[in-house]
């Protein structure tokens, strides 16, 4: 019985175990899938810079340039372009620059006939025969003002019976006169000593043109360069050098000697000398700019803008010369070009070499 009992227990059992062992597996629970809602935001641009354009200039500069430059002309312009010159070679040339002082007539006669010189330095302007001399060797000369210039009448410090003359009395003083009280009866019944600029010098050429050629008019009346030329060169006790420094030695030398050259000379020389008024005018920085000064000038460079294609060095130092002339000419003892026409330079440069 008992036996029974077990055996009835243990078939329960197993049937028990075989059902538990015949259900399916549970399944897993996943967990939950929870889409993105986020935008995607680009990628900002990576910024670029705009392209720096060349300076066209920066080819002209005093260190981007070497090589020869040679200039001659006038013993007025002379001292600008020496202080013109230091400049350049203080900014980075290291390059040959020769300037000649041998007149502004002389000047142009290298540059417009024998072609030897990149740079003509004068105290006039160009003449149009020495414009066609320039064009039949191939040249068109360009015109650079640089300043302005007021001739200076001196006498010795000595002299103390002058200090003011009129235009008609400078053209006798310097040509009919033999003494001093030709000129007015006052003065001194000694021999007038003259000290001038030789032909070649611009400061000759101008000084004949304002001063003697109006008193030595033609048949018509119209004042008449030759025949003041003429006039000047057949006075008495004349001497004549293109070098200022000896002129200023013999006006300095006597009591009745007189001369003219550059106000910048005087200046340099001005505890040596006296400079005169010219009718009633002194010669100043207002009085030249102005004109009311009787002789004052405009100073200029010239070159061609084939030589400064050609050489770069001859084209950077003009460029130099006129965007730093007016910092430097007050100094040298020349009055500054106005901004307009140094405006008026520097276009006519541009124009020849900035393509």
């Amino acid at each position: 019985m008992i036996k029974n009992a077990f055996r009835i227990v243990s078939l329960v059992f197993v049937f028990v175990f075989a059902l538990a062992a015949c259900a399916p597996a549970a399944t897993p629970t996943s967990a939950p899938i929870i889409e993105s809602t986020a935008t995607t935001v680009p990628a900002a641009p990576v910024a670029t810079e705009a392209p720096v354009e060349a300076d066209p200039l920066a080819a002209y500069l005093p260190d981007a340039v070497t090589g020869a430059i040679v200039s001659a002309g006038s013993s007025t312009v002379f001292p600008l372009s020496e202080r013109m010159k230091q400049r350049f070679e203080e900014e980075g040339f290291t390059g040959e620059i020769t300037i000649d002082s041998i007149g502004s007539g002389a000047g142009f006669e290298r540059f417009c006939v024998n072609g030897e010189t990149d740079i003509a330095n004068a105290s006039r302007a160009i003449k149009n025969s020495e414009v066609e001399s320039c064009k039949s060797i191939g040249r068109e000369p360009l015109e650079f003002r640089v300043g302005t210039d007021a001739l200076a009448v001196v006498v010795s410090k000595e002299n103390t019976f002058v200090t003011d003359v009129t235009k008609d009395e400078l053209a006798m003083i310097f040509s009919s006169a033999t003494k001093w009280s030709d000129v007015r009866a006052d003065w001194p019944n000694e021999d007038i000593l003259r000290f001038i600029p030789g032909t070649d010098s611009g400061t000759f050429d101008y000084f004949v043109e304002a001063i003697l050629a109006p008193a030595y008019p033609d048949a018509d009346g119209k004042a008449n360069v030759e025949n003041g030329k003429a006039a000047i060169l057949a006075a008495s006790n004349l001497q004549m050098s293109e070098d200022d420094n000896v002129l200023v030695q013999g006006v300095e030398g006597s009591q009745y000697a007189i001369g003219f050259f550059g106000f910048a000379y005087y200046q340099e020389n001005a505890n040596k000398l006296t400079v005169l008024s010219v009718d009633g005018v002194a010669p100043t920085a207002k009085s030249a700019e102005d004109n009311s000064y009787p002789i004052s000038r405009p100073l200029f460079i010239y070159t061609t803008a084939q030589i400064m294609q050609e050489k770069p060095q001859v084209a950077a130092f003009v460029h130099f010369y006129l965007a730093n002339v007016n910092n430097e000419i007050l100094d040298v003892g020349y009055f500054p070009a106005s901004n307009e026409l140094l405006k008026i330079a520097m276009d006519a440069w541009t124009a020849a070499v900035i393509k």
